[in-house]
Formats: structure tokens, C-alpha cells, sequence
């Protein structure tokens, strides 16, 4: 079994500050007395008792849950340990001061001591074992929140999917009737791009490269179906290529760029998305030079843009922005923050 050393000390340290404190409060009973007396007997006991309980665990199958033996092996080690790390302590106690607590001038002690051993024995094994449960139950509420937020994701990425998908279809209906050759290429397009989702399908993120390829797929899908009306640049620098996002983010703000912007446009438009890191923080830009902020995005809690925030707030809560602004004379420009991979 391996050890955790590290916990090990951890919870060394915390028994040595609890028996500070209890001498502390044997001294202020007894002021009589030296310090000496209640500090050493108090570091001895408590590190005899720690050091039998703690590495006495790892003789026996520890629950998951609380880090402790189960059955009665839980009840006798904190019992055996307390009467052992007594025993084995006030015996160091005595070597460390030259007498023997048993004599006749230190048995009017024992039963005090005896008492404080149990009672710090007791509360210092619930300490303990309570910690080591509410460590379990918040790593078991961390996965569950992570596991949340997964399913959020891919709830938010079925609803954004078939939305896409049956424009194209309904594209493609028409295409097929009027031009079947540019019909052909945009189901060839299409399939290309539903590869691609189906691939990425299993993760509720992935790297920017992987946005940018798709998002590439369905620009050509709509280039087919627009012509000479669609220009498109897509511009990400190389050492963002790793960088992680929600799955199909940029694709709805492209999807309205489109349909409320450039088609809306007699001689259509362009648009350009760009990748930049700002500092400790990734701007993402979807720029269009459409009919502008009047018809561009619709309202500003239209289907993509509720999606998109929604999308950024399950995934880096109130790290992530969303700004809508017009891109000089005509077009408009959505710019998206978060926080850049470690």
C-alpha cells in the first residue's frame, strides 16, 4: 500500500498543535507546576497515539469514503491506539524526567491524565475522521458539478446542432432542384462537416484548431449555397491552436453573421474570425461587414447568443464576456473573452 507521506505530516503537525494546546490548558489549571511537565508528557502521549493510529491504518482496508477502517477494526484502532500511545508515551515522559509516574509520589496524577489522554484521544479521532469525510464528500461534489457542467454543454450542443442541420437540409432541397452540381458540393461539404462533429462528439471541449476546422467546413457550406456573395478569413495564430473552448461556440455567431447580416445584403459581405491572446485572456472576434447592429444578430437574447452565453457561463462562470458592437460604417462585430489555458 502506498503511504501518503505528505498527509501523514499534515496530520502529525495538526496532533502536535493539539497537545500544545491541551498543556496549555493543564498548565493554567495547575500553575503550580512547572510548564515542562504537562508540554513533554502531552508531545509524548499524543505523538505515541498518532503514531499508532495513523500508521496502524494502513494495516487495514480503509472506505473511500471516510479514509477509515470499517467494522470493528474502526472502533479498536482509535481505542487500542489511545490506550498504547498512553502507555508508550508516559513511559518516554517518564525516561525524559528520570522517575516513574507509577511510583507512589506520581500515581495522584494518573487518573487526570488518564481522563485528558481520553478525552483528547476521542476528540482528536473525530477531528481526523471527520476531515477525511468532508474531504471525500467535497471531491465527490467537485465531480459531480464537473459532470453537470459536461451534460449542460452537450444539452446546449443538441439543441445548436439540428438547428444548423436543417437549414443546411432545407439549403440543400433547394439547391438540388436548381443547380444540382453546387448541390453535390455542399453534400459533400456537409458530410465533411458532420464527420468532424461526429469525431468531436464525445467531448464537451476541444482545442481551437478543432473550432476553427469546422467552422472552415461550414463556411463552405455556405459559400456553396451563396456564391460569389460570401467571402470568409479565418485567422488563428499557431500557439493558440491547443487552446481549449466549449465545442461549437463561434458556430452560432457565424450562423447569425449569415442569415441576419450578409443574406439579408444584395451584394452580401465577408466575414473574418480572428483568435488573439490578450494578456491571460483569449479574444475571440466574429466580424461581418452585413447590414449592421439593426438586423445583424436580431435581438440580443436571440437563439445563437443566449446559446453562447449560456455556453460561456457553464463553462468559465462570470470569467467569460460577450460584447456586441457595430464594426465601423456597416457590419458587426461580436467579441467574445475568457481565461487562456494554464
Amino acid at each position: 500500500m502506498k503511504i501518503d507521506w505528505l498527509a501523514k505530516l499534515q496530520r502529525f503537525l495538526q496532533t502536535m498543535a493539539f497537545c500544545l494546546a491541551i498543556s496549555a490548558i493543564q498548565y493554567g489549571f495547575q500553575p503550580d507546576r512547572p510548564y515542562e511537565l504537562p508540554l513533554v508528557y502531552s508531545i509524548c502521549i499524543g505523538a505515541a497515539t498518532w503514531a499508532l493510529i495513523d500508521f496502524g491504518r494502513n494495516l487495514f482496508t480503509s472506505s473511500a469514503e471516510t479514509g477509515w477502517p470499517p467494522g470493528p477494526a474502526g472502533l479498536l484502532l482509535p481505542l487500542g491506539g489511545i490506550v498504547g500511545g498512553y502507555f508508550t508515551g508516559t513511559l518516554a515522559g517518564d525516561w525524559w524526567f528520570g522517575w516513574s509516574s507509577w511510583s507512589e509520589g506520581g500515581r495522584a496524577q494518573l487518573p487526570l491524565s488518564i481522563m485528558i489522554t481520553a478525552l483528547a484521544g476521542i476528540v482528536g479521532t473525530y477531528y481526523f475522521y471527520s476531515r477525511s469525510k468532508n474531504s471525500y464528500l467535497e471531491t465527490k461534489m467537485s465531480e459531480a458539478r464537473r459532470h453537470a457542467t459536461e451534460a449542460k454543454l452537450k444539452l446546449l450542443e443538441t439543441q445548436l446542432e439540428p438547428h444548423m442541420l436543417f437549414n443546411s437540409l432545407a439549403n440543400l432541397r433547394v439547391l438540388i432542384g436548381t443547380d444540382a452540381q453546387r448541390a453535390q458540393a455542399m453534400l459533400d461539404h456537409m458530410i465533411a462537416y458532420l464527420r468532424a462533429t461526429l469525431n468531436g462528439s464525445r467531448a464537451s471541449s476541444h482545442g481551437l484548431q478543432a473550432e476553427f476546422d469546422r467552422l472552415r467546413d461550414y463556411l463552405e457550406l455556405m459559400a456553396v449555397r451563396m456564391g460569389p456573395r460570401l467571402a470568409y478569413q479565418l485567422d488563428l495564430p499557431p500557439a493558440l491552436a491547443g487552446q481549449t473552448v466549449p465545442s461549437l461556440l463561434l458556430q452560432p455567431l457565424v450562423e447569425n453573421a449569415i442569415k441576419h447580416g450578409l443574406e439579408p445584403k444584395v451584394q452580401g459581405g465577408s466575414i473574418e474570425v480572428r483568435a488573439r491572446r490578450e494578456g491571460q485572456t483569449i479574444a475571440l472576434e466574429v466580424t461581418d461587414t452585413g447590414i449592421g447592429l439593426s438586423g445583424t444578430h436580431g435581438p440580443a437574447n436571440g437563439f445563437g447568443l443566449a446559446q453562447v452565453r449560456e455556453r460561456l457561463g457553464t463553462a468559465y462562470e462570470n470569467r467569460g464576456t460577450l460584447e456586441i458592437a457595430a464594426n465601423g460604417a456597416a457590419g458587426t462585430k461580436v467579441r467574445i473573452t475568457f481565461p487562456c489555458d494554464a
